[in-house]
């Protein structure tokens, strides 16, 4: 595992912002926490949404951003990450088949149900907040770390393919026909931290495969705009969910937010690596500028557009907050890496962005979407149910560059 320090210095606007930003995106984050258990889905004022149950990707995300944040010193982190670890050790486990519910009845839920089937996009965020929790020397968090690992390994992780399967059955007994990119995209951040954390440098040959399948392969070929969704053998499907265009988790076209996401990614496998491949670097910058060029104010006003077609057409114009959070991300973090000033340029103008727009200097948190006119809207997503990715931009915006968010603050 390789690091640098900054090529070039961020500019003080950004960092002064993000500084700022990560007091208190912690301090809204703390009022998630459900008193039986997990963290819960806020609402627009930061209060527990009802209506929604211990979903555990937000429980998994929450469970890592208090992790960095113990690693970071902050005080009231300790008992919130032991607080998350639990939740996936007993609340969202399934003791019967092994691995993780999807969401689990919460007090708030009417039904009072949970949702049995098990994803991989789930996992990897179990995988990442045990990796985080581990290195925060958090009890129980090891044997966390080893069971998501197991469960990785014996249920997700196709050796063959070189890339994880999506969803399954509660027994493990049927596997959605689907093949995802998203689910992969998360697998290479959880693998980079299981890398770092364990020492086994396995986990970071299977996100630099990851990479090199989907990236340096799909996307490249697809003129930078990844088609998101496959059939069971990676045949792309570029017409899937054609009739749900704004679907959270799996809008058809090209992403937006994803290409800036990856592009940082890449950069964090290029200091993972001893011997990194010089693809990573020039498609990390390919793909960032070509998110840029399709994605911001693709129809007149500042913004990102949440997806495109694959002529870079816009398909979504709605404007969410992990898109301008990834495309800080990658620009700090690039341009630690790269030392190039355009990089830094970007930096302020997103941070510009989302301080105008996106944080609630008010309420508190990010507004998770914005309509095309940047004014509030919650179509796709209701609310601010967590503070992941905007917590992430300020830290990546503050640290030194480094393979993992947790090896930086580490």
């Amino acid at each position: 595992m390789t690091s640098t320090t900054s090529l070039s210095p961020v500019s003080a606007l950004p960092v002064q912002i993000a500084t700022n930003q990560i007091g208190e995106l912690l301090a809204f984050g703390a009022r998630s926490r459900l008193a039986d258990g997990g963290f819960g889905w806020l609402d627009d004022h930061g209060n527990v949404a009802t209506g929604h149950s211990v979903q555990t990707w937000i429980t998994a995300r929450m469970t890592y951003v208090f992790a960095l944040a113990d690693l970071q010193g902050w005080a009231q982190a300790g008992p919130l990450v032991d607080h998350g670890v639990a939740a996936l050790r007993a609340l969202l486990r399934d003791d019967e088949f092994g691995g993780w519910f999807a969401a689990a009845p919460s007090a708030t839920t009417p039904s009072g149900e949970g949702i049995t089937e098990k994803r991989a996009y789930d996992t990897a965020f179990v995988l990442l907040a045990a990796s985080a929790a581990t290195a925060a020397g958090r009890p129980s968090a090891r044997a966390l770390l080893q069971d998501a690992i197991t469960v990785m390994e014996e249920r997700f992780w196709s050796e063959t393919d070189g890339l994880a399967l999506d969803v399954r059955s509660g027994d493990w007994a049927q596997t959605e026909r689907y093949r995802g990119a998203n689910a992969n995209m998360h697998m290479v951040e959880a693998f980079l931290a299981a890398g770092d954390v364990t020492g086994d440098a396995v986990w970071h040959q299977r996100a630099l495969g990851i990479a090199d399948r989907l990236i340096h392969g799909t996307a490249r070929d697809y003129h930078w705009r990844l088609p998101e969704h496959f059939d069971e053998q990676w045949r792309p499907l570029p017409d899937y969910n054609r009739d749900e265009p704004a679907h959270p988790f799996r809008p058809p076209g090209a992403t937006i937010g994803h290409g800036l996401e990856w592009s940082r990614l890449l950069a964090h496998l290029h200091l993972a690596l001893a011997e990194p491949p010089g693809w990573l670097l020039t498609d990390a910058r390919a793909y960032y500028r070509a998110s840029v060029d399709d994605g911001w104010a693709a129809d007149g006003a500042d913004g990102f557009v949440y997806t495109v077609d694959f002529g870079g057409s816009p398909m979504v114009r709605q404007r969410m907050h992990w898109v301008v959070a990834e495309a800080i991300g990658a620009a700090a973090l690039l341009h630690k890496v790269l030392g190039e000033p355009a990089f830094d340029t970007d930096l302020q103008r997103w941070w510009r962005y989302a301080d105008r727009y996106l944080i609630d200097h008010h309420e508190g948190g990010w507004r998770h979407e914005l309509d095309p006119g940047n004014r509030p809207d919650g179509r796709t997503w209701a609310g601010k149910p967590d503070v992941y990715h905007a917590y992430q931009a300020a830290l990546l915006t503050t640290t030194r560059p480094s393979s993992t968010l947790i090896t930086a603050l580490a």
